[in-house]
């Protein structure tokens, strides 16, 4: 069992280390995936922007499928916030693969992948669920026995 594919949701990853006061270095995270679970893949979803060329320069370099999503601006209590909600497209890609890897290792606390998460379960093909944050939605409770918290590895992932 040791051609496992990661799945991320970059934004849930990104606002819940953010959360908790300190900054993912993606590039270990991406050689912990490797060594930790055996992820030979790992598939990043990212909303797009184009000003943020070097990030997802420094993703790929760092060994990432870069999935984009097209991003509208939404304007929140007069600010201009960026969306790009990827859920869809990583849904849609953990299937797409579904043939191509042993274990699935889901990368996100988002309620809105757990009938996904049912049917990794279900299959037999799910390893992992990393939550990036204390709170995770509540109806990923029924796969505690799956889920582990980034926050435990936060000395090995830090910037």
């Amino acid at each position: 069992m040791g051609n496992n594919y990661a799945f991320i949701d970059s934004q849930n990853l990104n606002l819940g280390v953010k959360s908790q006061g300190w900054k993912l270095n993606f590039s270990r995270f991406r050689i912990f995936l490797e060594d930790k679970y055996k992820v030979k893949k790992a598939f990043i979803f990212i909303g797009y922007v184009p000003n943020n060329q070097s990030l997802y320069t420094e993703l790929q370099k760092s060994g990432y499928i870069c999935v984009f999503k097209p991003t509208m601006e939404i304007k929140e209590n007069g600010k201009i916030k960026i969306k790009g909600n990827v859920d869809a497209e990583l849904v849609l890609h953990t299937m797409i693969e579904y043939t191509n890897y042993d274990k699935a290792v889901i990368v996100s606390g988002d309620g809105d992948f757990y009938c996904l998460i049912e049917h990794l379960a279900k299959n037999g093909k799910l390893l992992k669920i990393i939550v990036p944050n204390k709170k995770h939605s509540s109806l990923l409770r029924k796969f505690n026995n799956f889920i582990v918290n980034i926050q435990l590895f936060q000395n090995k992932l830090k910037k």
